[in-house]
């Protein structure tokens, strides 16, 4: 499983005073903190005012890689910033995200083409979140048709079903499990991504949606998640769905992971 660190966030209120007193050590330790715990990329996002976004991306980003070698998931809504970003990365990372809205993908595309840098997919266009499995496979393919004029290989793009609110969904998430399986099928190499957090919004003791939503969502083949690795029992909850899938050889990692702390206390 692909963990994408999502702590350093300006929307997170600590994270926003942080960036606003300009302390780095808050930053450089939660990136430290992350990258221990197993995260595979650090997110960064500003969640700034437009006109200062592109220099806070510069200054939390630098604060990330004097802290820790873990490659970076350059995360804004804006496509301009994440191109303006990528020059501030020591290596490559992930751009997150492109989708079908606008001029997204003619932006990043070009930028990665021929390069190692990995990018997040959202499967939404001009017209907005599609509702139905069949409009979510129509952008699929959009996505998919741009990528290949670019040769992007899939084993680089992580595709976001768009997991929505549980609590307004028809259907629970019946439409995105469908989805992953049938982009999974399509194209074995390209990964699933998406915000655990998101299925869980308005509802009471929300880690048990999360938690229910991951074991589903890496059954149906999601392989990439942006989460918090600094919440343990979910970290061990993913490395006990690895190895039941079978992903894990002789729970070789469980294990290692469990006696490296990962998991937090067990009771």
């Amino acid at each position: 499983m692909i963990i994408i660190g999502e702590k350093i966030n300006g929307a997170i209120p600590s994270v926003a005073e942080a960036i606003a007193k300009k302390d780095g050590e808050f930053i450089k330790d939660l990136a430290k903190t992350q990258a221990d715990a197993g995260a595979h990329f650090i997110d960064v996002c500003a969640s700034t005012d437009t006109a200062v976004e592109l220099e806070t991306m510069e200054w939390l980003m630098g604060l990330v890689q004097e802290a820790t070698d873990t490659p970076i998931a350059v995360d804004s809504p804006d496509a301009r910033i994440c191109a303006g970003s990528m020059k501030f990365c020591k290596r490559p990372g992930l751009i997150n995200s492109v989708s079908m809205e606008g001029d997204k993908t003619e932006v990043i595309f070009p930028l990665i083409a021929g390069t190692k840098w990995e990018c997040a997919a959202l499967l939404c266009d001009d017209t907005g979140i599609p509702k139905s499995y069949e409009q979510r496979m129509e952008v699929f393919a959009a996505i998919m048709q741009r990528a290949e004029e670019y040769k992007i290989e899939p084993s680089r793009l992580h595709i976001d079903p768009l997991v929505e609110m549980l609590c307004t969904s028809e259907d629970g998430i019946n439409t995105v499990l469908r989805v992953i399986r049938e982009i999974k099928r399509q194209y074995p190499a390209i990964h699933i991504t998406g915000g655990a957090s998101n299925i869980s919004f308005n509802l009471p003791a929300r880690k048990f949606v999360n938690q229910a939503f991951l074991v589903l969502a890496m059954g149906a083949g999601m392989d990439s998640a942006i989460i918090n690795p600094l919440h343990k029992h979910m970290m061990g909850l993913i490395y006990a769905v690895e190895a039941l899938k079978g992903n894990d050889e002789y729970c070789i990692e469980y294990i290692n992971a469990y006696r490296e702390g990962l998991f937090g206390p067990v009771q």
